[in-house]
């Protein structure tokens, strides 16, 4: 399926402006959609690709940029100074402001024509799997995939305050997350952790570790590209918003 793809800017309900990369599938619909959140990374070439991919699949789908406050358009290779540079953006990430970004983007899709239905899917990678929990948590997105979401568990939010796991109980969609057995960066206690709070709070979800995968297993760009797991993550992605997002 071909797509329409275009770079936009969506002004925030706090006045901003927040970059985004939005791609369209083929067809006037109206259709689904489906956010799509970056990793440290940026809006880069790999997560246009994947958003592009989503829209392939029959959604509109949106990547906004998170760090729009501190680092606006930035797009960060897959090498020390871009993990340097990204590890800096990410320590300067409030949980609160990742949310009013979450609402403001779902805003703007349900504003648009070609949008069918008040049902939005949310999917994300690393810090955009922590982002998709997060929006799972405080907003009414009807599902969600996170992958190898990084520090969801950890004591603490983003920028302080309530831990995102503690948050669980306002999932009101279902959730599935997807983790790598052989990622140091969100060891198993942690999953442990996220999977008893979903089990605890009565949540609709599955957890998936891939045994043989490390952290950004789904990235083709990355040393760490686990094809099976990610072939397989997509599968389950795209069956959790088909039964849920177009049912």
């Amino acid at each position: 399926m071909s797509v329409q793809t275009e770079d936009i800017q969506i002004t925030t309900s706090n006045g901003e402006t927040m970059g985004g990369y939005l791609a369209l599938p083929e067809g006037d619909g109206p259709h689904p959609a489906v956010l799509v959140f970056m990793e440290i990374f940026g809006i880069n070439d790999h997560i246009r690709d994947v958003t592009r991919r989503v829209a392939a699949e029959g959604y509109v789908a949106l990547a906004p940029d998170y760090f729009h406050r501190t680092g606006p358009g930035i797009q960060l290779a897959y090498d020390d100074a871009g993990m340097a540079r990204g590890m800096e953006l990410l320590g300067a990430l409030v949980a609160n402001e990742m949310i009013s970004d979450a609402r403001d983007a779902i805003a703007f899709l349900r504003s648009r024509d070609d949008v069918v239905g008040a049902k939005i899917g949310a999917m994300g990678f690393c810090i955009g799997g922590h982002m998709t929990y997060l929006t799972a948590c405080e907003t009414d997105i009807a599902a969600a995939a996170s992958y190898y979401g990084g520090g969801i568990a950890a004591p603490e939010g983003l920028g302080g305050g309530a831990s995102t796991v503690s948050r669980t109980p306002g999932i009101q969609g279902r959730i599935d997350c997807y983790f790598g057995g052989q990622d140091a960066m969100i060891p198993s206690p942690q999953v442990d952790a996220i999977r008893s709070a979903l089990d605890a709070a009565g949540t609709t979800h599955e957890v998936h570790v891939y045994a043989d995968a490390d952290h950004g297993f789904h990235c083709d760009q990355r040393a760490t590209y686990h094809e099976a797991s990610a072939k397989d993550a997509w599968r389950r992605t795209f069956e959790l918003f088909g039964s849920t997002l177009r049912a």
